[in-house]
């Protein structure tokens, strides 16, 4: 099977709500809060080290079957920029996709430079369902 980097968009950052370790790299989060800046559609987004993605999203991945993750609940907030920006901007719902897997044998994984790899079906589904502005490269583990 075929894996790939991506860089999902970056709509916002960590909220004061967050609860981590920061002794540690990545920082664990064991609550998480995400406040959202700017939102253009992405159905999985990021900050470091966290990934979220709409509920749609994880109504699909549950009904296709996946490896390497698990899903939680996250607060999910929106900034003062968000409602100057995108006046009337309607955000789906968003939950926390905790990634567990082997990057490279997963269908989500962390790679040892801590980047998000995933694999050509997951690929398929999250641009059937919309991810115009993530980065996607093809991943090579060796």
């Amino acid at each position: 099977m075929q894996y790939f980097y991506i860089w999902p968009n970056v709509a916002g950052g960590l909220g004061e709500n967050t609860v981590l370790d920061s002794s540690v790299h990545p920082p664990i989060v064991t609550k998480l809060h995400y406040v959202i800046e700017g939102w253009f559609g992405d159905v999985i987004v990021t900050t470091f080290p966290c990934y979220l993605v709409t509920e749609e999203t994880q109504g699909a991945l549950q009904k296709m079957g996946f490896s390497g993750a698990t899903f939680a609940d996250a607060e999910v907030t929106t900034s003062e920029e968000f409602h100057e920006d995108q006046p009337g901007q309607e955000l789906p719902p968003f939950v926390w996709l905790k990634v567990n897997g082997e990057a490279g044998r997963d269908d989500f994984g962390i790679a040892a430079d801590y980047r998000l790899v995933i694999s050509k079906r997951i690929l398929d589904l999250l641009e059937s369902l919309g991810i115009p502005f993530a980065v996607i490269d093809p991943y090579d583990d060796q």
